[in-house]
C-alpha cells in the first residue's frame, strides 16, 4: 500500500503522494523568528514558505509610512505563491507575527513542480481563493464593525495559530492589525480587560479568555473561519487508514535539529 507523508501544512497534506514527492526533496526546514520579514512589497520573491506553525501577517505599506494588516495565515496557507499567477514581485509584505516552523523552497524549484502537477496547480488556486475570501472579509469588517470587535477578532485569529491563551503580541502589532494608533489600542485593550476578555497584558504578552473574547468579537470571526475551512477542505484528502502515513518530520524536536542554527529566515523588519 502506498504510504502518504504526514505534513503539518494543510495545502501540502492535500496533495497526492506522487505530487508531494516533486517538492519534498527540495524543501528546507526553517525556523521563523517573530518579526522576521519574509518578503517586502515590490521585491522579487526569492523563497516560498509553507508554514507548519506560527502566524504570518500580510501587510500593506502606505505612502505615508503607515502599515495595515490585510490577512493573517498559518499552516493552512503559504507565502510567496501569489506570484505564480502574476509577476515575480510580491504584491505585499509578509511579516512573522507568531514564531514557528516552515518548509522553504525556491520559486524555481516550485515552478518546475507546478508545471508537472495538476494537483499542485489546484493547491495554488485553493490558496488564492482562501486569501481573497479573507481580504474581502477584512475590508467589510473594517467598514462595519467597532475597533473593539475587530481587535477581538484578530486576537482569535492569532489564538487559532498560537500555542495557548498567552499571545506574543506587541501594541505596535495590534495597531498594525487594526490600522489605528497605539493610543487607540491601549484604550481598546483596557475595555476588553474590563470585560474579562483579556486577563492581562504585559511585556508584549496578552493573556485571553477565549469564551469571553468570542462574545466580544464580531460575527466576522466565525464567518471567516468557516468560509476558509470550506475552501481548504474541498482540496484535502480523506483520512488514511492507520499505518498508511509516515511523518515528513517526526516531531518538532527533529524539526528544530534540522533547521539552521541561525534560526529565522527573512529580513529584519524596517518599521514593523
Amino acid at each position: 500500500m502506498e504510504q502518504r507523508a504526514r505534513v503539518g501544512n494543510r495545502l501540502l497534506a492535500a496533495l497526492p503522494p506522487v505530487d508531494l514527492d516533486l517538492l519534498v526533496r527540495h524543501f528546507r526546514l526553517v525556523e521563523l523568528e517573530r518579526d522576521a520579514v519574509l518578503v517586502r512589497s515590490g521585491d522579487p520573491v526569492e523563497r516560498i514558505y509553507f508554514p507548519l506553525s506560527g502566524l504570518i501577517a500580510f501587510i500593506m505599506d502606505m505612502p505615508s509610512g503607515q502599515t495595515v494588516a490585510t490577512a493573517a495565515v498559518g499552516n493552512e496557507a503559504a507565502v510567496g505563491l501569489l506570484t505564480t499567477l502574476e509577476s515575480s514581485r510580491s504584491p505585499m509584505t509578509a511579516v512573522v507575527r507568531v514564531a514557528g516552523l516552515a518548509l522553504q523552497i525556491s520559486p524555481t524549484r516550485f515552478h518546475a513542480a507546478l508545471g508537472r502537477s495538476r494537483a499542485l496547480n489546484g493547491a495554488v488556486q485553493t490558496l488564492n481563493r482562501s486569501l481573497m475570501a479573507q481580504f474581502q472579509h477584512v475590508a467589510a469588517c473594517n467598514a462595519l464593525h467597532s475597533v473593539e470587535a475587530r481587535l477581538a477578532r484578530w486576537l482569535l485569529h492569532v489564538r487559532d495559530r498560537a500555542d495557548g491563551d498567552v499571545l506574543p503580541l506587541t501594541q505596535d502589532t495590534l495597531a498594525e492589525f487594526l490600522g489605528v494608533r497605539r493610543t487607540t489600542v491601549t484604550h481598546v485593550i483596557s475595555k476588553l480587560r474590563y470585560s474579562g476578555a483579556i486577563r492581562s497584558n504585559a511585556r508584549s504578552l496578552i493573556e485571553i479568555d477565549r469564551p469571553r473574547l468570542e462574545a466580544a468579537a464580531c460575527e466576522c470571526y466565525q464567518l471567516m473561519r468557516r468560509r476558509i475551512d470550506r475552501i481548504i477542505l474541498m482540496e484535502e484528502m480523506e483520512p488514511q487508514p492507520p499505518g498508511a502515513e509516515v511523518p515528513l518530520f517526526a516531531n518538532a524536536d527533529e524539526a528544530r535539529r534540522r533547521a539552521p542554527e541561525q534560526g529565522a529566515t527573512g529580513q529584519r523588519p524596517r518599521g514593523h
